[in-house]
C-alpha cells in the first residue's frame, strides 16, 4: 500500500478516535447527571477503535497513536522510514 494512503487512513483513524472517545469524555463530564458516565466513554473508546480497525486496519495497520507506533518501531515490527511521517499524520488527525 503506498504511503499516501496509509498516512490519509491513520489520519482520519485519529480524528475519529479523538472525536468519538475524547468527545464523549467531554459529553460524561459536562452532564454528569444524565451524560453517558465512565461506562459510555468506555464503549465509545473501544467502538472508535473497532471501527477503524475494520475500516483502515488493513491499509496502515490502524495504529491511531504514536505511542503503538514507537512502540511497534522499538519491537521490531515496523521500518524506520515510516515512523515520522505516521506521528505528523496521527498527530495532525488528533488536532484536526
Amino acid at each position: 500500500m503506498p504511503l499516501s494512503k496509509r498516512l490519509t487512513a491513520e489520519f482520519i483513524g485519529t480524528l475519529w478516535l479523538v472525536l468519538g472517545g475524547c468527545g464523549s469524555a467531554v459529553l460524561a463530564a459536562t452532564f454528569p447527571n444524565v451524560g453517558i458516565g465512565l461506562l459510555g466513554v468506555s464503549f465509545a473508546f473501544g467502538l472508535t477503535v473497532l471501527t477503524m480497525a475494520y475500516a483502515v486496519g488493513h491499509i496502515s495497520g490502524c495504529h491511531l497513536n504514536p505511542a503503538v507506533s514507537f512502540g511497534l518501531w522499538a519491537g521490531k515490527r515496523f521500518p524506520t522510514a515510516d515512523l515520522v511521517p505516521y506521528i505528523i499524520a496521527q498527530v495532525l488527525g488528533a488536532i484536526a
